[in-house]
């Protein structure tokens, strides 16, 4: 299984003025890293991080999904997402953060049950309550 969160650069160094925007992308990028560094423990064959701007043209992507939606009649594309590609070729496309959020933890969390090494990501407040919702 192959895995690719990407996430908005802008969001991700707190550029938009949204703080708590920026502390739940930073906290699926710290969470995503932790899963690469030990993704030999549960069976993932690779887990990229892309970091996208507005107005790219695409093609940075590892795993070629795209997430749009339709805003005031203009096609709108997902600049926030995680992207699943099995064995087979399936894909699944996690737009949202809080379902982000917790694809990544309970993969922290079936590493921590693979090793006796602190895993833990110690989650911003901001993200502890959207997974909490």
């Amino acid at each position: 299984m192959r895995i690719e969160l990407r996430v908005c650069k802008h969001c991700y160094e707190d550029e938009h003025g949204n703080p708590e925007k920026a502390a739940i992308t930073q906290d699926m990028v710290a969470c995503a890293r932790r899963v690469r560094e030990y993704k030999d423990l549960i069976g993932l064959d690779a887990l990229y991080v892309t970091q996208v701007e507005e107005g790219d043209p695409g093609g940075a992507e590892e795993l070629a999904a795209i997430v749009a939606r339709i805003e005031n009649d203009q096609i709108s594309l997902s600049d926030t997402q995680l992207v699943m590609e099995d064995q087979s070729g399936n894909m699944l496309v996690y737009p949202e953060p809080k379902d982000i959020l917790e694809v990544l933890t309970r993969n922290i969390d079936q590493i921590a049950e693979q090793t006796r090494q602190d895993v833990t990501i110690e989650l911003s407040s901001e993200a502890a309550r959207l997974l909490s919702a």
